[in-house]
């Protein structure tokens, strides 16, 4: 089994997930960076020339590796008839608001020249998120030195993947859920597996070098995945209250509100499951949610760019893994060297 953390450089073995909407931003993937850790730039929901203005920010920043996470592009087709029903159920919302609701269409998320960016200006790794690459993608990126990365969350996914390293994301990680197929006849997030049971059952079919996701906060959440074979542990939610944050002041404030209890799973924001915090629109919406990704993201995204605007949290997608409640604000730098050193303590205790 290769040693992925050594060759992406990290010095600790603390991944800064690519956090896309907002949250992840150059200054806090370079600020991971310099801490010794490995940050990630999201390319989701954005275009190639964005992207390439991030990875260039990020190099006038700090001169240490550092990746980027893409979305795949699903099939394009969906149950249009659920997705005017579900627009039908969101006008009062958007009514409340003040705001239209958005055209639900599909799109590739600009995929193709995202990849030919990524192919011929590399970065130390890609990762890919909703599926399997092509085999031929992964050769392009390859070619040029950089490491390929697969976002799974079943065993069944890992045994499929050519890969050079696995992300394996527990049912308790806070945001999308990164499966191949989200299934529009089962409950968001059925079936999903925590990640200790995960990282053991994707251990069984692969040994290819594993970076465990799914509700890591500190460096004893570390030290018990690192225990079951993961070479490194991805943090988002953990990071979401730092200052190189670019997460909006609504979500920072929700994330220390005792308004909000605990987190779910929900199809409601952007059809496809991820998890936050349960607020009035998730606990409304969800059971009715259709699967239709991206169609119901463009059909929710102004309600929700006005909700955070409005800094009303309660129609915003407050994205949030299980441990939230023992988020800490502080320079990302900072907390990568604090989880670095809880890490250390715990060594030999898990």
């Amino acid at each position: 089994m290769a040693d992925l953390a050594a060759s992406l450089g990290m010095s600790v073995p603390v991944v800064v997930a690519p956090m896309a909407g907002g949250p992840s931003t150059p200054e806090l993937v370079a600020a991971a960076g310099e801490a010794g850790g490995f940050g990630f730039l999201p390319a989701g929901y954005q275009s190639a020339a964005w992207l390439a203005g991030q990875i260039e920010t990020v190099r006038a920043l700090s001169s240490r590796p550092f990746g980027v996470n893409v979305f795949l592009p699903g099939v394009p087709d969906a149950d249009r008839a659920a997705i005017e029903a579900y627009a039908r159920r969101l006008r009062p919302t958007a009514d409340r608001l003040g705001v239209d609701l958005g055209d639900p269409h599909w799109d590739d998320d600009d995929y193709p020249a995202k990849l030919d960016l990524l192919a011929t200006a590399p970065v130390a790794a890609v990762s890919f998120t909703f599926g399997n690459p092509p085999a031929a993608d992964v050769r392009r990126l390859r070619r040029q030195g950089t490491a390929v990365l697969v976002t799974v969350t079943t065993p069944g996914e890992a045994a499929e993947v050519d890969a050079d390293g696995l992300c394996v994301q527990g049912a308790e990680a806070g945001a999308h859920q990164g499966s191949f197929v989200d299934e529009a006849t089962r409950p968001a997030g059925e079936g999903a597996l925590p990640l200790r049971h995960l990282l053991l059952a994707v251990r069984a079919v692969t040994d290819l070098p594993l970076i465990a996701a799914g509700g890591l906060m500190t460096g004893g959440d570390l030290a018990r995945v690192t225990a079951l074979g993961a070479q490194a542990g991805q943090f988002g939610t953990a990071f979401l209250d730092c200052p190189e944050a670019g997460t909006n002041p609504t979500h920072r404030a929700a994330l220390h509100s005792d308004a909000y209890r605990e987190t779910a799973f929900t199809r409601a924001f952007t059809g496809r499951t991820a998890r936050g915090l349960v607020n009035a629109f998730l606990a409304e919406h969800t059971g009715e949610a259709p699967a239709g990704y991206p169609w119901v993201h463009h059909l929710t995204r102004p309600v929700r760019a006005a909700a955070a605007k409005q800094g009303d949290a309660d129609a915003l997608h407050l994205w949030a893994g299980t441990g939230w409640r023992q988020i800490r604000t502080m320079p990302a730098g900072e907390l990568v060297t604090r989880i670095a050193a809880e890490l250390a303590a715990t060594s030999g205790m898990v």
